[in-house]
């Protein structure tokens, strides 16, 4: 009986599966966005989540603990660097898990995980881009620009100017 399971071993041995999570770390955190399985995912994420978290604080003491998880210089260099900035205000959940399907080979559930403040298809670009409704869809409906706006502002200088 397994009672008391802790985490997914992924088939793998204690120091193939730290390698395996290290290496993936540090390709999310360099690429933003990575393709794996869903149980590798959530394997990471459980992997990556607390380093994140100490990169909020940037010493030398953290530093080298992320570098002792990591063994990979750029990727702790960026993940101080740049990475620490975007989510300093966020208090966890650092990762998104977005299923994309199944694999052709095997039939293994995968996916897209990816960091949430590297993701520019989520994020509006500071209020350029907004959200349609369904009427706005519709064959008759007005769009934004055939609507005018009449401000107090307007009405003021018009009666300023008679």
């Amino acid at each position: 009986m397994r009672h008391g399971k802790g985490f997914n071993h992924l088939g793998r041995t204690a120091t193939h599966r730290k390698a395996m999570l290290s290496n993936m770390t540090s390709s999310l955190i360099l690429h933003k966005r990575i393709i794996t399985t869903v149980a590798k995912a959530k394997a990471l994420r459980k992997y990556a989540e607390p380093l994140l978290n100490k990169s909020k604080e940037n010493t030398m003491q953290s530093r080298r603990v992320v570098f002792s998880y990591l063994q990979d210089k750029a990727s702790v260099k960026e993940l101080f660097d740049k990475v620490a900035d975007k989510i300093a205000t966020r208090n966890g959940g650092f990762t998104r898990i977005v299923r994309i399907g199944t694999r052709l080979g095997d039939n293994a559930d995968m996916c897209m995980m990816e960091l949430v403040d590297f993701n520019t298809t989520y994020v509006a670009n500071e209020g350029e881009q907004k959200a349609k409704t369904r009427r706005s869809r519709k064959k008759g409906a007005k769009s934004d620009e055939d609507t005018t706006v009449i401000t107090t502002t307007d009405l003021v200088e018009e009666e300023v100017k008679e």
